[in-house]
């Protein structure tokens, strides 16, 4: 008797249970949520990582405003992101302890010229990749992905010996030349143009034009995007370059950031404080840099992505 009073009673949950299961079901395979849900998901996925990426920041550019004895001893609480006062002492030490002007005009004045000269070399030799029929030009464009895989690191000492013999070191030409052509940039730069229409070429030289005044007229207007995105990489690489300048620097008066930042870690006393508010000037620049220019970027990284 037990058991069938057992039975009748897994019967009627089972009759309760399947209605809420039934509505799950529909629930979820609505064909609205089955586009929304993995849209939030992703959307969460992306906050966390946001967090993640700017937690480091906030934490630096909090502790710049914080008085030095505070930047440690609130690290481990909430009050690292939130300060109770703020105080712009912290920057001003940083001018009275090094040149730091001096050092910033290095950075912008070496990363400049890097960054404009290589806009120029890269993308004519991208566009004769490309665009031009020339003996040879599939071996030297094998050659020029070949140099991709070649880590700075395995140059250095030759490339300093080179900079050495021609009398480069410590001066800003010995720290921008070697960095103008980029098998990388010129890489990028190719899988844009591969895919540019011919016909705007072809209508070009009907009109007469010649290949320098296409280049400059019609194929570069059109490739912005792919411009600020090489722009942006080759600054963000070298500006915060370390072992090349300290290879080839004596001294503050041609010396980046990089090697301002590592010298003024040790000197004393040491003032956490102090560092970071330099490590906020430095990065500043990065920050404002992509901010500028944040839309042509994702235009030239999601067309290089497509053609690529």
């Amino acid at each position: 008797m037990k058991q069938v009073n057992g039975n009748q009673e897994n019967q009627k949950n089972d009759r309760a249970i399947a209605p809420i299961w039934i509505i799950g079901n529909q629930f979820f395979s609505h064909p609205k949520l089955k586009v929304i849900l993995p849209k939030i998901a992703s959307y969460l996925l992306l906050t966390i990582l946001a967090c993640l990426f700017m937690t480091p920041i906030l934490f630096t550019i909090v502790g710049s405003l914080k008085p030095d004895e505070l930047v440690l001893a609130e690290s481990g609480t909430i009050k690292a992101f939130i300060p109770d006062r703020i105080s712009w002492q912290n920057y001003r030490d940083v001018f009275d302890r090094v040149n730091f002007t001096r050092f910033f005009l290095n950075s912008v004045l070496i990363n400049s010229l890097i960054v404009l000269s290589g806009l120029l070399v890269n993308s004519m030799a991208a566009y004769a990749f490309a665009r031009m029929q020339w003996r040879g030009r599939d071996l030297f464009f094998a050659v020029v992905l070949a140099l991709m895989i070649i880590p700075f690191e395995a140059i250095a000492v030759p490339l300093f010996f080179q900079i050495t013999l021609m009398g480069w070191r410590n001066t800003y030409i010995g720290q921008i030349i070697p960095f103008i052509a980029n098998a990388f940039s010129i890489y990028l730069f190719y899988t844009f143009f591969i895919d540019l229409p011919k016909e705007l070429e072809e209508a070009a030289r009907v009109d007469g034009a010649s290949t320098l005044r296409i280049f400059w007229e019609i194929i570069v207007p059109i490739s912005q995007p792919v411009f600020a995105t090489v722009a942006i990489l080759t600054f963000l690489t070298q500006w915060g370059s370390f072992l090349w300048p300290v290879m080839v620097t004596v001294g503050e008066n041609v010396r980046p950031l990089p090697l301002a930042i590592a010298e003024f870690q040790t000197l004393p006393p040491l003032q956490w404080g102090d560092i970071m508010a330099f490590g906020v000037m430095m990065v500043a620049p990065i920050l404002g840099i992509f901010l500028l220019f944040q839309k042509w970027f994702v235009k030239g990284v999601a067309a290089s992505g497509i053609k690529g």
